[in-house]
């Protein structure tokens, strides 16, 4: 077997150089990242910190919004999901009261009213499904001013409004009213008597 060859490295500088040039930056490599190691162990701690500040900034911004007296944070939380339940109940009881009161302004609706123009004079209906405590004395004055004296008349409200009427023009007015301005003035009647009613 040929004998194994060993290399004097006092006789080759360069290579000694080399050598201690490889150790030297394995130590400095080694040593880089032991730092590094240490740096990524210390991070975590510093960012944990910061997320439990902002966790707690947030949980006392919670606090306050929801008037929570509550000091830990479980019963903050628990606080929180309470306040939002009766938020939730609050806005479903104001859509319910939102819901009955359009249906009942639709199953209240304003009474109909009808003009039809006779020889002297008009026949005016007045139609609704409630009986209208009041309606009649607010029609009676929208004739009064309108200048139209009531020759005959049939009321009834008692489960529901009806009036039939017929209303005869003063001869003073001559030509001013006609059948659309009579319907126009009962109907505005009827939405001042509502107004004034609610």
């Amino acid at each position: 077997m040929p004998a194994e060859d060993h290399i004097d490295l006092r006789a080759h500088p360069f290579l000694l150089n080399s050598l201690r040039a490889s150790q030297k930056s394995s130590k400095e490599g080694k040593e880089k990242a032991e730092e590094k190691e240490d740096k990524e162990k210390q991070y975590p701690m510093v960012s944990r910190e910061h997320k439990r500040a902002a966790l707690h900034e947030k949980l006392q911004l919670l606090r306050s919004i929801t008037n929570s007296h509550a000091l830990n944070e479980n019963s903050i939380i628990i606080d929180a999901s309470k306040y939002i339940q009766e938020l939730k109940q609050k806005v479903e009881r104001l859509n319910q009261d939102i819901a009955t009161s359009r249906t009942s302004s639709d199953q209240n609706p304003l009474p109909v009213v009808s003009v039809t123009t006779l020889e002297k004079g008009y026949l005016i209906n007045v139609l609704s499904e409630k009986s209208c405590p009041g309606l009649l004395v607010s029609i009676l004055e929208a004739f009064e001013e309108l200048g139209l004296t009531v020759l005959e008349a049939r009321v009834s409200c008692t489960d529901n409004f009806r009036l039939q009427a017929v209303g005869g023009e003063d001869e003073e007015q001559g030509e001013n009213i006609n059948a659309q301005v009579v319907k126009q003035a009962v109907v505005q009647a009827i939405k001042n008597w509502s107004e004034s009613s609610e």
